[in-house]
Order: C-alpha cells, then structure tokens, then sequence
C-alpha cells in the first residue's frame, strides 16, 4: 500500500473536513457553504461513504488529500505530511538535497526541537532553566508534551548538527535558526542560553520557536527578555495561533475559545485541564487568525489585562471579529491578576470568571459612560459617537439592532436617533470601504465554467446511472454517444459502456462497483491526464447522485431516465438540423443538386421526428 493510501484509509473525510469547515447532514451526506466563494445556498458535498467531495459552485473536488491541498494551498507531498501525523503514519525522511523547499524547513526546525527538548531534559547545565520551569508549575509530562527546550550558550551546536544532517547554511537561516556574520564568512546560533517555547502550525509542526532568558540572567540580557522566529517561508507570524493545534478540538467541544495573552498562560492553562485556551503569539491578533478560530467556534472569550496594552489589544480583536460575525466576550478577571497566576491559585474562579464572561460591548459601554458625562450633551453625543464607532463594525443587522436598543435605554436617546446617526456615520464611511474591482492581488472568487444544458442534462443522466445501474442496459440500448453532450460526459459514457461490457461478460453478472469502476479508468484509459480527469468527474457525479437521488424510488428514478433521454434526443435532433441548414446553404451556394436533395431528406426526416418527440 502507498503511503498517501494508508494516510486514506486511515482518515474519516467528514473529520479532516470539519476542522475548516462546519458540515451539516443531509441524507446519509454532509453539506455545506463553499470555502471558494460566496453563496446564499451550500453546494459544498461530502460523501462519507465514498470519502470523496465536491464543491459545485467552484467545479473542485477530490478526495481528503486533494481538499487539503485546496485549503492550505500546498503540493501532494506538503499536504501528506500535514494529514499524516493525523492517521498515525510515519513518512520517510526525504534527502535533504531533493526535499522541498517547505518540507526541509519543517524537517530542520523538528530536529532543533529535539535537539532543544533533549538539551532541557537531559543536561546538567539545563538544570536553572528545568527548576524555573518546576517553579512556574509545570510537570515533566507538560515539557513533553509541548517539547519545550533549552539552548546552550553555544555559537555553534545546533549549525554543526544540521550540517552533519545534510543541510545547508541558507537552508538553516531560512529556518529562523542561524544568523549569518557580518565580519567573516559562515552563520551562528540564532538562540543562546535560553528556554525554548516551540511555535506549532494548525497542524502540529513545529515552525518557529520564542525563546526566554534564564531567569538567573535576565538583568544581563541586552536582547530582550523574549525573542521570536523571524519570519520565514514556514513561519508567517500573522497566521499562527499558539496552542490551536492542541486545543482545536476541545473549542468544538466547548463551543468557545479563550484567548490569552501569553504562551505560559496557554500551557498552564492545558495542564490544569482548561484545553480550549490559544493565544495570539505577542502579536496583535489577525482576521486570518480569528478565521482559523471560526472553524471550530463563532464564540471567543478575551482573557487579558485591563491596562491600557489590554484594552489595545482588546480594540484590536474587536475590529477583526465583529465583521466576521464572532460573538466575543471579556472574561472579568481579579485585579492584579493574570491567567497564569489564577489558574495555579484559584482554578475555580478562572472557571467562574470564562463562564461569566460579559460581551464586548457590555464591557464599551460601562467603560465609555464611565469616562464622559452623559447627563451633559456633550457627553452623550460623545458616548454615541464612540459607541455607533464599534457597532458600525458588525455585519449582522440583528446585532446592530439588539446593540442600538441596548444603547438606547442605556443613554436615554430614541433609537430612531441612534439609527439615524449610525446610517450618516456609515455614508461617512462608504470610500474606504467600496470593493475593489478584481486584480492580481485582489482576484475574483473562483467559479465553475458555465454549462450548457444538454451538459447539464447529461451529467444527470450519468449520476442516475451510477445509483441505478439496474438500468445500465435500458440507456445504453436507447441512448447513442452523440445524444450525451460535452467531451468528458461523452468520454465517460463510452467508458461505462466499455466497463459494463466487461461486468457482463465476467462472472461478476453485471454487478456494480464504485471501486471497481475507478481501478477500470485508472488501467484501461492511457492518457493519465484524461484518466485524472474521468475519475475527478466520476466523483462529481457519485456526489452529484447522492445529493439529488439518494431517496429516490426505482419507479421514480425510471421515470427521471426516461425524460432526460427524451430532452437529450430532442437536443440532438435540434443541433443535428441546425448543422444540416448550415451545410445545405453552402451545397445550394455550389450548385450540388444531389447533395441539396439528401440533405433535405434528412432535414424533413428529422423534422418529423423531432414532432414525434415533442409530442410525447
């Protein structure tokens, strides 16, 4: 078995799914909105059965392999070793000199974090770096498990390592893991004498590191009590959320994300149980972060400060999250108190104080009233000003709605007022706001080539077919290759000729099987590219089948066939006469009476038979 098929067999399609996307069950399928486009009605399908999907506003489709390499824009090899670590498989390591340039990155920032992790554990120099760490709480179990590490005061270790490794030394500075000197030739050790906190990926793989002085130095540190990864190809700093990886599963379990500050309050916070808390990595957090969160949960807890820095960083949040439509919440914590610190002495008032979050604007507008008069004017056209500011940041009209009532009784002003103050203020607004026309880098959403509709018609008949192939013969028999329309429908419908011939002739007796039919198009067609194509179809179809058949009758289903074939000859017919006017034009030009003569016997012929049609 090859690797990416042990990696298949191995997954639930409707699992790695549901990590970028929130499916919903229809029949024995999912469903949901297109992560390719925007749409007012889902066309994105999942066949659990078949493990296979199909997006049929974009025309994409595949199975778990080809969806993450959709998602995460990335090659074959790039999206195996994202879903491997998922299905339990171990790949082999590449040579260094034929791995990809993503891939031997990740590969050499894995074995500075073994090499960090074994240097922690193991070392007798390590030894105040482990006893700080035991003192802020943490077990042996929790250093495992998010292989945290040390680095010695060493120029070069961890360079000398990988170049025995195979690696270069513009391969280890584009890591993040070794600057380059500026006197002579050759590269150092980006991190010295410092505990080290890797930076995982959505997916577990270790990208970057940030890295704390030993706390028995920091007086003499002159770089800073923590320094990061620089950015990198594998690291975009924007795009990272410390902790997801782990904690993904328990937001959907929980419905809510807590977003902290710092990696020790995340890490203190998974080892006391609390395992649906990330946060942002020292950076203001991104609407690209918040969208990773969205796939597991609308709802997000803040759980910061209350200095000025905090309540920055809470604008920030807020600016990124209201129009994506998260319901975002500010968790009250005791003064003088930070996640880390409760957590250790009062787990149950971190507990109290996440469960009785109050939400955002709550927290605006008891800090807002609280910093003007609102029983003056000027005060309460400045609270409105502020206040419509925020709420002029929501996309849902039922929560600016609710919002505006709340402000209304809140300042003693109508809401006609309010609403009328809030439309001027976005009119106010409208420039920066208008949509950019499309470009390279604001390109148009993608979409599906345009059928026709015998295209159309013929690719319903084909889905019929491959969940009733108890009528196999009854098409083949009526319905000719010219009837079907579009090269690929064509393609695959002499090729389910080809197949069912080959059934019938078995000892299988005309039995149908999906898997069969795909190990049929992958021998039996010659151009790997058509047979690319085919099997991608056949799964648009089998999708195509189950979302709009899956529930019908055979009566039912006959009845379908039989209508479709009729709109399929009555289309051929039609094109067949037009091509025929065409030719019989230019035979009239040329003078070629007995060519006229046949082409008018033909026409009138399908005149006919296209009233005859018609008439059924």
């Amino acid at each position: 078995m090859q690797v990416s098929d042990e990696i298949k067999s191995r997954l639930d399609i409707v699992d790695v799914i549901r990590e970028y996307l929130q499916l919903k069950p229809v029949g024995s399928n999912f469903t949901a909105f297109s992560p390719f486009n925007r749409e007012k009605s889902p066309s994105f399908m999942v066949s659990p059965d078949k493990q296979i999907w199909h997006c049929f506003s974009s025309g994409k489709g595949g199975d778990v392999i080809t969806f993450v390499m959709e998602m995460e824009g990335v090659n074959f090899v790039e999206a195996l070793r994202i879903l491997a670590p998922k299905a339990g498989v171990t790949l082999q390591k590449q040579d260094p000199e034929k791995a990809s340039k993503r891939n031997k990155l990740l590969d050499i920032t894995q074995i500075a974090v073994n090499f960090y992790h074994q240097n922690l554990m193991e070392a007798e120099e390590a030894e105040p770096a482990r006893k700080y760490l035991q003192e802020r709480g943490l077990t042996e179990e929790t250093l495992m498990d998010w292989q945290i590490g040390f680095s010695f005061n060493s120029w070069d270790d961890l360079v000398s390592l990988l170049r025995r490794r195979g690696y270069k030394d513009e391969d280890i500075v584009a890591a993040g893991l070794a600057n380059r000197r500026k006197q002579s030739p050759g590269i150092y050790n980006r991190f010295r004498d410092r505990i080290m906190f890797p930076i995982n990926d959505f997916y577990g793989n270790p990208v970057a590191f940030s890295a704390r002085v030993r706390p028995d130095k920091e007086e003499e540190e002159v770089l800073g009590k923590y320094i990061n990864s620089p950015q990198t190809f594998i690291y975009d700093k924007s795009r990272i959320i410390f902790g997801l990886d782990k904690a993904k599963t328990e937001i959907r379990n929980e419905g809510v994300a807590v977003l902290a500050e710092g990696q020790m309050d995340v890490i203190t916070a998974h080892q006391a149980g609390f395992k649906n808390v990330v946060a942002s990595s020292g950076t203001a957090l991104t609407r690209d972060q918040l969208q990773l969160i969205k796939r597991y949960s609308h709802n997000i807890v803040l759980a910061f400060d209350m200095d000025q820095a905090g309540q920055m960083a809470i604008d920030r949040v807020v600016r990124e999250a209201f129009p994506l439509e998260m319901n975002t919440k500010i968790a009250s914590l005791p003064s003088g108190k930070d996640p880390d610190d409760l957590i250790k002495n009062d787990p149950e008032a971190w507990k109290k104080a996440v469960s009785e979050a109050k939400h955002v604007m709550e927290h605006y507008f008891d800090k807002i009233t609280s910093e003007v008069n609102i029983e003056e004017i000027e005060g309460k056209k400045e609270a409105v000003k502020r206040l419509l500011t925020i709420i002029n940041l929501m996309n849902s009209r039922i929560e600016r709605d609710f919002w505006l009532k709340r402000m209304s009784e809140r300042l003693d002003v109508s809401e006609e007022a309010l609403r009328e103050a809030l439309t001027n203020s976005k009119k106010a607004q409208a420039p920066s706001y208008q949509q950019q026309s499309p470009s390279e880098e604001n390109p148009p959403p993608e979409q599906a080539p345009p059928q026709s509709r015998g295209e159309m018609l013929s690719q319903e008949l084909l889905a019929l077919l491959l969940i009733f192939p108890g009528f196999w013969e009854y098409v083949f028999s009526r319905a000719y290759l010219d009837h079907i329309v579009g090269a690929e429908n064509k393609t695959f419908y002499k090729n389910l000729v080809l197949y069912y011939n080959r059934i019938t002739s078995s000892d299988k007796e005309g039995n149908f099987s999906y898997q069969e039919l795909k190990d049929f198009f992958r021998k039996e067609i010659n151009s790997q590219a058509t047979a690319d194509n085919q099997l991608q179809l056949l799964n648009k179809l089998v999708i195509l089948s189950e979302k709009n058949y899956y529930n019908l009758e055979e009566p039912r289903a006959k009845n379908e066939i039989l209508k479709i074939l009729l709109e399929l000859k009555k289309e051929y017919i039609s094109r067949r006469m037009k091509e025929i006017e065409r030719t019989l034009a230019e035979a009239e030009k040329e003078g070629e009476k007995e060519r006229v003569q046949e082409l008018m016997t033909e026409l009138n012929k399908l005149s006919r038979e296209l009233n005859d049609q018609e008439g059924k």
